[in-house]
């Protein structure tokens, strides 16, 4: 499966953006979605996941409260809705996809990653 993410942008603080992730090649309805990010200087860490049709959801305790991951399964698509954001947001934000539910929140756990895209929230 091929993974596209787009959405990210300058925003200041307090401001929103939704990222979305479209996957290609097959179906993700069976898979495991997870969004992680990754700030210059830092690993890799996760921010939040689902399951098919949204039957559990995984959250950062940074993100809690204030991030939403979602699916539409029909447009073969993953959301994070990022609201109330912070200067600590900024990173490189990616979605990822696996078959297996070991692991959900380690990256290397996961089989199929898209490209980053950028968020950046001003102070």
């Amino acid at each position: 499966v091929q993974l596209q993410a787009s959405g990210g942008g300058l925003v200041q603080t307090g401001g929103s953006l939704r990222l979305s992730c479209a996957a290609s090649g097959r179906t993700i309805s069976h898979d495991i979605m997870g969004w992680f990010r990754q700030a210059p200087g830092k690993e890799r860490e996760f921010v939040a996941a689902n399951t098919w049709n949204d039957e559990e959801t995984y959250y950062a305790d940074s993100v809690k409260g204030r991030f939403t991951v979602s699916r539409d399964n029909a447009k073969n698509t993953l959301y994070l809705q990022m609201n109330n954001l912070k200067p600590e947001d900024t990173a490189n934000y990616y979605c990822a996809a696996k078959r297996s539910r070991v692991g959900i929140m380690i990256y290397s756990a996961y089989d199929y990653w898209g490209q980053g895209t950028l968020v950046t929230v001003s102070s």
